[in-house]
């Protein structure tokens, strides 16, 4: 049966992809690592507007070796990794523990850049951590105190008490920090940066290493 076009997948050819025009990039003057690589095309991101540069998929394997995505916010770079926060009591952070491999993905359409790490993640001291709570807005740390994330909700009055709770709790303890609250850094054994072109003959550039001491091996790919 052919497409229509109100059919799924006639919705779907109807949308534009890669149309830019997009920069053609110079894979030669890349820095020697990947996290310097980053910072320049972030910083190139948040000068052309790209709406929350800093979101990105984390993706891990659940116990059933089954693969799990959700989409986060970058919360620093440094030699050590890519860093975010999460509840260690989260589902995801149970996957962590109990596989540490895990893959980030950015995306930025307007661009037409993608960027994929893979990975081991890693727990940061416990003091990094309290800081990172510490530092969030106060509805942020209210919100991660009173959700029993991912667990199924009977009813909305329970988690309304659950934020009235938590609210009082941070009024009364306002330098209370959450003991679940977790930052993790995903130490990187290969960045691709992916520069998508029109015409279909994407840039792809891979950093690799097998070196405890971090020597990058670049790779030109096929698009």
């Amino acid at each position: 049966m052919g497409a229509t076009e109100n059919s799924p997948q006639g919705l779907l050819r109807g949308l534009p992809s890669l149309k830019g025009p997009f920069r053609p990039l110079d894979l030669g003057t890349f820095p020697p690592s990947p996290q310097e690589a980053f910072i320049d095309w972030l910083k190139d991101a948040i000068d052309n507007d790209t709406k929350e540069p800093h979101a990105m998929t984390l993706s891990t394997i659940d116990e059933d070796g089954l693969p799990d995505a959700r989409v986060l916010i970058l919360k620093n770079l440094d030699h050590r990794g890519w860093h975010f926060a999460i509840k260690a009591d989260s589902p995801k952070g149970k996957q962590i523990l109990n596989n540490p491999a895990v893959a980030l993905t950015f995306y930025w359409p307007h661009l037409g850049r993608q960027i994929r790490i893979r990975g081991k993640a890693t727990q940061l001291p416990p003091e990094e951590s309290a800081r990172d709570f510490a530092e969030r807005p106060i509805g942020s740390k209210v919100t991660a105190l009173a959700s029993k994330q991912s667990e199924i909700l009977l009813d909305t009055e329970q988690l309304q008490q659950g934020f009235r709770d938590a609210q009082q709790k941070m009024e009364a303890e306002p330098d209370y920090v959450s003991p679940a609250w977790t930052v993790f850094a995903v130490a990187p054994h290969s960045v691709e940066f992916w520069q998508g072109a029109t015409d279909r003959m994407h840039q792809r550039l891979r950093y690799e290493t097998s070196d405890v001491r971090e020597e990058w091996k670049k790779n030109m790919l096929y698009p």
